[in-house]
């Protein structure tokens, strides 16, 4: 009889039952919704990020309404019924991870996008206090303001991963962006600053035009499989120089040929939330079933097995994974 492959892996030092995570997004944003992504077969799930600014924006709203509650109270007879306050702020994202581990039995990863000095350490804090078992640190910010180089903002980032780092006691991932000068190097960097696993790579949502408003409006474009491509390459280069570093491919994983794809080329993990939002979590128990049969028709024992070995330092030509193939398609 022939066994099975064996899906069960692991990332950031967390044991999981496969290695498809369904990331960030809106079927991560309710319990109901996050135990039918378990069922799918995801192996572990990341909330949606705490962004400081939203945060900040619905405290104020509720101190505002609190205060002009106030004044009104002054001219009632009476005090006013008790009422139960929704959940905003900080409180919302920390009550989804009480909920979230309380109910699932695959790990929850917590994520943040912070904007001041001290709030990554104090929200980072907050979050693993709530139970996530690990923290994803979502980098995303437009470097604009041209009195500022990119070695400020690269040593700004590292400084915040670090400070981060020596706060939490949970594994740590930061999610990046592709559009560092010097990638490689800056990936290193992240990693001895104490990440434990990086994401790559986070999608910057450009905005649009809208010209019957005249004005800026943010424009929703889900992510193709060929939107992993950029990811594939530096997957592939990164895992011979990160040998220790936790390794996720995001931003186009679509089918079982994506998750495939990530593997060979060194990712410990595949993440996806397009394709649950266009099919719902079926698409994660699609991609397991066929990752199972791919590895059982190429006698691959398991996951961990095929993992790297078409990684930059496994072919025989690892200019593949640098300037051969843009010479090759133009000189076509």
């Amino acid at each position: 009889m022939t066994t099975e492959p064996v899906l069960a892996t692991s990332y950031l030092g967390l044991p999981l039952s496969g290695p498809v995570i369904a990331s960030a997004g809106p079927n991560t944003r309710s319990v109901e919704s996050l135990l039918a992504l378990q069922e799918a077969g995801a192996a572990a799930v990341v909330l949606p990020s705490l962004f400081e600014e939203d945060v900040l924006a619905e405290e104020l709203r509720l101190v505002d309404a609190m205060e002009a509650g106030d004044d009104f109270a002054e001219f009632t007879a009476g005090p006013l019924p008790t009422i139960e306050l929704p959940e905003l702020g900080a409180d919302r994202h920390l009550r989804l991870l009480e909920r979230a581990k309380a109910a699932l039995d695959i790990p929850v990863i917590g994520s943040l996008n912070a904007t001041r000095h001290g709030s990554w350490e104090r929200y980072a804090t907050m979050m693993a206090a709530a139970g996530a078992d690990a923290l994803e640190l979502n980098l995303y910010t437009v470097a604009a303001d041209p009195t500022e180089s990119a070695a400020d903002v690269e040593a700004r980032q590292l400084e915040v991963i670090s400070s981060v780092r020596s706060s939490l006691e949970v594994p740590l991932a930061v999610k990046l962006s592709p559009f560092y000068s010097s990638f490689a190097q800056f990936a290193g960097a992240a990693s001895r600053s104490g990440a434990d696993g990086l994401v790559v790579f986070n999608r910057f949502y450009a905005p649009d035009i809208d010209l019957d408003a005249m004005a800026v409006a943010p424009q929703l474009a889900l992510s193709a499989s060929a939107d992993l491509r950029i990811a594939l390459r530096w997957l592939g280069i990164l895992r011979a120089q990160l040998p220790g570093t936790g390794l996720a491919a995001t931003g186009g994983v679509h089918g079982w040929e994506d998750v495939v794809k990530a593997l060979l080329v060194g990712a410990d993990v595949a993440c996806t939330t397009a394709a649950v939002i266009q099919d719902g979590p079926a698409a994660i128990t699609r991609m397991l079933s066929g990752l199972r049969d791919w590895l059982a028709e190429h006698d691959y024992a398991s996951v961990d097995q095929l993992r790297g070995s078409m990684s930059a330092a496994s072919v025989p030509d690892p200019s593949a994974y640098e300037r051969s193939q843009y010479r090759e398609i133009v000189g076509r």
